[in-house]
């Protein structure tokens, strides 16, 4: 015999199988941080009632309840720290269930790498979306938006950047600039193989014109949100000496400067929110190699491709956060005018992450720069 239950919150749906159950308790949690209250300052009893089934399923839960079936019910992989179980945030637990590991054979040495990322549940006929991180970050970053990006048919990739993000670097690669493009191109090779629209927001759009500088076979479209283009790569800190250079890393990691990050990277974020985005901002930074890659990128020189920007022939679309207060939106008009196939949009009261502080105006966005794509393809194709 089946077990249904029903989900009240405001009305009343019924759920079939579990997958439709961790839809509700994704918007229960989605609903409050802390408690019960619901939209309208309204506070409810969260309910789950079994139509049959054991008795244990059978009494009401208070949303407490509701959280800890939740957590029982993800199922992240093990190779993930297991300071995950400590993350709030439905949507970020729910994308680190999804990580994977595929093996990339970097072509400048022996080494196949683990690499972890996002893989989309279906193909698609259009370009796929390949979405990139910022500085020090995972593919966690895009925890709001992939789902959109998902259900609107677009085939998406989450991709981990080679030193930062959830892959196995027990044998650790050279993680400057030229051995991350190489990982990337590999990667691409081997499991996406169709040219890209590839997004890349802070740090992430300056992979993204390297990337495409040196592949243009593999782009077709760029997405390149609150864009760090213009740094000179990591400056002055290629001179450090490795010890000192291990200290700023171990300081980087810490939770308060990653809290502090936030308070900066984003317009108007509670205190409790913010510290679990600190969690899942940092989850990566527990790995034991992580230190050593990090210390390598930085002493190897980074990312300087500000002479690369008028190389980019490729169709782009520059989104960037009107109140960015990490990299001024003044750099958007320098960007636009440096790329000779951009176009700009600004996102009102919004910082330096678009795609986590306003996924669904930065999804959007994006569906809409694909499906000019799409109805060309379709319209060319009808004709023959």
């Amino acid at each position: 015999m089946g077990v249904t239950w029903q989900c009240h919150v405001i009305g009343s749906s019924t759920i079939h199988n579990i997958q439709e159950l961790n839809h509700c308790l994704l918007y229960l949690d989605s609903i409050s941080e802390t408690d019960d209250i619901l939209p309208g300052g309204d506070t409810k009893m969260l309910a789950l009632f079994a139509g049959s089934g054991p008795a244990s399923l059978g009494a009401p839960a208070k949303c407490g309840s509701l959280r800890r079936l939740r957590a029982s019910a993800d199922a992240f992989p093990s190779f993930i720290p297991k300071e995950v179980e400590r993350i709030k945030d439905p949507f970020g637990r729910k994308l680190a269930t999804r990580i994977e590991r595929l093996p990339v054979q970097l072509s400048s040495s022996n080494s196949c790498i683990m690499s972890s990322c996002v893989k989309p549940l279906s193909l698609s006929k259009t370009s796929p979306v390949v979405l990139l991180h910022g500085f020090d970050s995972s593919c966690l970053e895009w925890r709001y938006m992939y789902p959109l990006l998902e259900e609107a048919g677009l085939e998406t990739w989450a991709i981990d950047i080679l030193g930062w993000g959830f892959s196995d670097l027990e044998r650790l690669p050279s993680c400057d600039v030229a051995t991350k493009r190489d990982h990337f191109y590999q990667l691409w090779k081997s499991h996406i193989k169709r040219p890209m629209i590839l997004v890349g927001p802070s740090l992430g759009a300056a992979v993204a014109i390297d990337f495409t500088v040196n592949h243009p076979e593999a782009v077709d479209k760029l997405v390149l949100i609150d864009a760090s283009v213009y740094a000179e790569g990591t400056g002055s800190l290629t001179k450090l000496p490795r010890a000192v250079a291990y200290a700023g890393v171990y300081v980087l990691k810490s939770i308060p400067l990653r809290f502090y990050a936030n308070v900066l990277a984003f317009k108007s974020v509670s205190f409790s929110r913010s510290l679990d985005w600190t969690n899942v901002g940092r989850l990566h930074c527990l790995y034991p190699w992580w230190d050593d890659a990090t210390v390598d990128f930085m002493i190897s020189g980074g990312y300087n491709v500000s002479s690369q920007i008028q190389q980019v022939k490729k169709k782009t679309l520059i989104i960037w956060g009107e109140e960015d207060q990490i990299i001024s939106n003044k750099l958007a008009v320098r960007l636009h005018c440096e790329m000779p196939n951009a176009i700009v949009r600004q996102i009102p009261d919004c910082g330096h992450l678009p795609h986590v502080e306003k996924p669904h105006s930065v999804s959007k966005l994006i569906m809409e720069f694909v499906q000019e794509n799409s109805y060309k393809d379709l319209h060319f194709s009808s004709r023959y």
